[in-house]
């Protein structure tokens, strides 16, 4: 590699990683504060959502490469343009072609970074997710034992607790279960207990009161009780890790018979084959993202009125190109043979890009078209 393609790829590189910093600090704020909402309204420590933080981040990453790719390989080319530097590097004999090859090497380097990704590090980082999502809704503790605030461990459930003592023991109760539309109850007691049998998580409750509203009837009915227990398993059963057991697993992992694996996971073979070609798809679209965002550009050339409009049609292209990924989903996970439509964005990319650096390679007469008279274009 030349000194000047070493000096281009220093830049793009240095600017996708300025792009991706800022981008995954914008992305990670948005979902960072409904995260934090979530959890720590169930009582959940700072530490879990750092934790959970943490694990997301894979995701976020995989969702702005292609786009931090692309505004760099624009930015750096636009800057070039605009120095002259593009101007200089033509005026010495460099073509399209060799202008391109920094920015194809710029394209595969992030192409191993999101490959990596998407291969190894997503699907550990959703399997941990999973586990511990799973962990948290199962551990009972960690959802209702939070004295004195009123907390929400399901939808239409409150519960309240106003102090808990060192051995376990729940003191003045409240639950509120309002989950069928036909009646409310409330339940309080004076004591109450957290059983977990296995699967089966119940709440006993001491010396209470239950308060039943019937909203056809608009009655109240009470009934004292010294004990009554409460099914609270439907509170802290998630099912997240079945939905996601494909995606949790590395694709080393998925190089299996799919017909043994769709048994397995309960899943059908066209969902683990749109999930395996996926990983190889879409990190091939980081690659077509800098190339055209380059060649775009490159193909406009220079202008007093700036590149908007070479922005604006080359991420119309990846708008267009991503659009018609996310159709070819449906029909692979339906019929596993059309996994091959899953490459159809990064290959019409690829062929947009070399078509234009084919059409600025290409003899003076194919770009440049005589006027009326005869007169070439200037």
């Amino acid at each position: 590699m030349s000194r000047i393609d070493r000096y281009m790829l220093s830049q793009l590189l240095i600017l996708f990683g300025f792009f991706a910093l800022v981008l995954v600090a914008v992305f990670w704020i948005n979902q960072a504060v409904v995260l934090f909402d979530r959890l720590i309204g169930d009582g959940q420590s700072a530490l879990v959502f750092l934790e959970f933080t943490a694990l997301g981040l894979p995701k976020l990453v995989t969702t702005i490469l292609p786009i931090a790719a692309f505004a760099a390989a624009v930015y750096v080319t636009n800057r070039m343009n605009n120095e002259s530097e593009l101007t200089v590097m033509q005026a010495t004999g460099s073509g399209p072609y060799r202008l391109a090859r920094p920015v194809l090497a710029f394209g595969m380097i992030v192409f191993l970074m999101a490959s990596a990704l998407h291969h190894i590090l997503l699907p550990m980082a959703l399997q941990q997710l999973s586990e511990r999502e799973t962990e948290i809704s199962q551990n009972a503790t960690s959802r209702l034992l939070t004295e004195g605030t009123f907390l929400h461990p399901s939808k239409a459930v409150t519960f309240y607790a106003r102090e808990i003592t060192e051995d376990g023991v729940l003191r003045d109760v409240f639950l509120s279960d309002r989950r069928k539309p036909e009646e409310g109850v409330i339940y309080t007691a004076a004591e109450a207990y957290l059983l977990r049998n296995q699967s089966v998580t119940t709440l006993i409750m001491l010396d209470g009161m239950a308060q039943r509203l019937s909203t056809e009837t608009n009655r109240l009915s009470t009934a004292k009780f010294r004990d009554f227990s409460f099914d609270i398993s439907a509170l802290v059963q998630n099912d997240i890790a079945q939905a996601l057991r494909v995606r949790n697993m590395t694709t080393p992992m998925l190089m299996t018979s799919w017909e043994a694996l769709g048994q397995e996971t309960g899943q059908r073979v066209g969902v683990i084959a749109q999930e395996f070609h996926a990983r190889f798809a879409e990190p091939l679209f980081c690659i077509v993202a800098a190339m055209i965002g380059f060649t775009t550009l490159l193909v406009g050339g220079y202008s007093r009125f700036g590149v908007w409009r070479e922005v604006v049609v080359a991420f119309g292209l990846l708008l267009l190109l991503d659009g018609i990924g996310s159709t070819l989903e449906n029909p692979v996970r339906e019929t596993a043979r059309l996994w091959p439509l899953l490459y159809l964005p990064a290959v019409t990319g690829a062929l947009l890009a070399l078509g234009m650096i084919a059409y600025l390679a290409g003899p003076r007469w194919l770009r440049r078209k005589p006027l009326a008279g005869g007169e070439p274009a200037s």
